[in-house]
């Protein structure tokens, strides 16, 4: 028995309704999908010249226009568009036609006009909205062959889109130096410059957790595999991984709680009025500028303790220790002691710096199957000579 091409057959019928020339062949089809709702009923949609249709197999509608039109809603609801006659039949009007021995109908659809990127949201449900605006906005998104970079540009919902993602960047050669591995972790030593994790599908630069990516089973599916916690982009130093479903549950609880102990080094601008204290004070989003932070009375609590170990009284390189764990605490807090981090772009001055001079020098946690153990990344040579001289 030969086997059924569904495809074939759609094209077939519209050329039996003399929607589609003799000389078409299954290519000029685009966005075809075929359901069985119920029984034999086969219900297909398809787009052929930019126009969408609805093609109905069944045997007990018997030609009813209203039982058709129940039919097609309850598959594809609120489409506007009319039942198409049988053109072969001039006598009288009838929808239905012959075809392989059973009765086939066709609806034609009246286009809508849609925003770009809702109706790519509907043709790609697997990828968020906001994935989608960016691929958008990139350039990757052709509507009838044309490149259209406005995610709410009007299309036709049957037009031609093609989605073009960027073929992912191969990181295969790059290396972290790795600290500690077990089964069930990997510490590295992460350099300043790189990400911990990529901020969104568009990412195309080498992160920790592409290097992750190799040892881990967690987080395969996300831009973030492995990754429990995160070191911002300029700041140096342990950082520690997850490679089981299991470990990663341990350790995030264990940053929740604040039981995780760091120790960060900082060569910070001035010197601190008193040599050592703690810096209890809230932290906040700046209003004026969201992607920074600031100190203010209605945001969450914060919590630095702080030890100058050298000063020079230009600079001076102090030891900070987080009891909390804030996007941007420790340079937002020395920022508002009066010594901002050395080479702080966003909190601190002008002052030449060749790196955010902030670098997470130990990290004491449990890890699975083990007692409280301490990982620990010397600084760079560079944060003791910035005092030299």
């Amino acid at each position: 028995m030969a086997t059924r091409n569904p495809r074939r057959e759609a094209l077939k019928i519209l050329k039996d309704f003399k929607i589609a020339p003799s000389s078409a062949t299954t290519p000029t089809l685009s966005r075809f999908e075929e359901t069985e709702p119920r029984g034999v009923t086969r219900i297909a949609s398809v787009v052929f010249e930019a126009t969408r249709y609805i093609i109905v197999t069944d045997e007990s509608i018997e030609d009813d226009a209203h039982t058709l039109r129940e039919l097609i809603d309850a598959s594809y609801p609120g489409l506007k568009g009319e039942i198409l006659k049988n053109p072969h039949e001039d006598s009288f009007e009838t929808y239905g036609l012959r075809h392989k021995f059973r009765d086939v109908y066709v609806f034609k659809v009246q286009p809508q006009s849609v925003r770009l990127d809702k109706e790519l949201s509907a043709r790609f449900p697997d990828l968020t909205r906001a994935t989608i605006q960016k691929y958008i906005k990139a350039g990757y998104v052709h509507v009838n062959g044309a490149v259209v970079t406005k995610p709410s540009a009007d299309v036709n919902d049957a037009a031609e889109i093609t989605l073009q993602t960027p073929e992912k960047a191969d990181f295969s050669d790059k290396e972290l130096p790795i600290l500690y591995m077990d089964d069930a972790v990997i510490v590295v030593h992460k350099p300043a410059g790189i990400l911990t994790h990529s901020k969104g599908v568009m990412n195309d630069e080498f992160t920790v957790a592409d290097f992750f990516r190799r040892y881990t089973s967690f987080g395969l599916e996300t831009n973030r595999p492995g990754i429990v916690h995160r070191l911002d982009r300029d700041t140096s130093g342990v950082i520690i991984g997850a490679r089981t479903e299991e470990a990663a549950q341990l350790l995030k609880k264990q940053f929740a709680n604040r039981t995780v102990k760091k120790t960060y080094l900082a060569v910070v601008s001035g010197q601190p009025k008193i040599a050592e204290a703690v810096i209890d004070l809230p932290i906040g989003r700046n209003p004026s500028a969201p992607s920074t932070f600031r100190v203010d009375v209605k945001g969450k609590s914060a919590l630095t303790t702080y030890k100058t170990l050298d000063t020079n009284g230009t600079h001076s390189l102090v030891e900070l220790r987080p009891k909390t764990g804030r996007t941007h605490q420790l340079r937002v807090h020395m920022q508002y002691i009066g010594t901002p981090i050395l080479g702080d772009k966003v909190y601190g001055t002008n002052a030449p710096a060749d790196r955010l001079y902030l670098h997470a020098e130990t990290l004491e946690l449990t890890i699975p199957g083990s007692e409280r153990r301490t990982f620990a990344a010397a600084a760079p040579d560079s944060f003791k000579n910035r005092l030299k001289g």
